[in-house]
């Protein structure tokens, strides 16, 4: 199991982007804070493609993780797949948590947020996530 945190640089506005890792350390992608959108929102660009999270999403999910007190396994999938239940993913598109359902902005791509959200905790010392090639997990600090 490797927890070693990614390097990152930026400082999480639009001209000052967080450059970020995928957990598997595969993928480069930036993120930044828009907080004029209303609802305030976590904009996450992959390559030409852009993704929206509800801002709030960052301390909504670090307080589950401090409840849940252990590792959860991450389970990223894009918004048409299913997920396993008790990852990190499925939280993130639950009716049972805090905003009821999606995180996820853009119809069609709402899922990943097992994939790009983790990162941005672990850079924000917020949470611990593992850099493995596969099944990932990770926990509140």
């Amino acid at each position: 199991m490797t927890t070693t945190a990614m390097t990152h640089s930026g400082d999480g506005t639009k001209t000052r982007p967080w450059r970020l890792k995928t957990p598997s350390g595969n993928s480069e992608f930036e993120m930044y804070r828009d907080e004029a959108a209303d609802p305030p929102e976590l904009v996450c660009t992959v390559g030409k493609t852009e993704l929206r999270y509800l801002l709030r999403c960052v301390e909504d999910l670090h307080a589950m993780l401090k409840a849940h007190d252990e590792w959860v396994l991450l389970g990223s999938a894009d918004e048409q797949k299913p997920v396993a239940a008790g990852t990190v993913e499925a939280w993130g598109r639950s009716p049972e948590n805090p905003v009821g359902g999606w995180y996820g902005l853009k119809k069609g791509l709402r899922g990943r947020f097992g994939m790009y959200v983790p990162p941005l905790l672990e850079t924000l010392g917020l949470a611990e996530v593992e850099h493995n090639p596969r099944n990932n997990r990770m926990r509140a600090i």
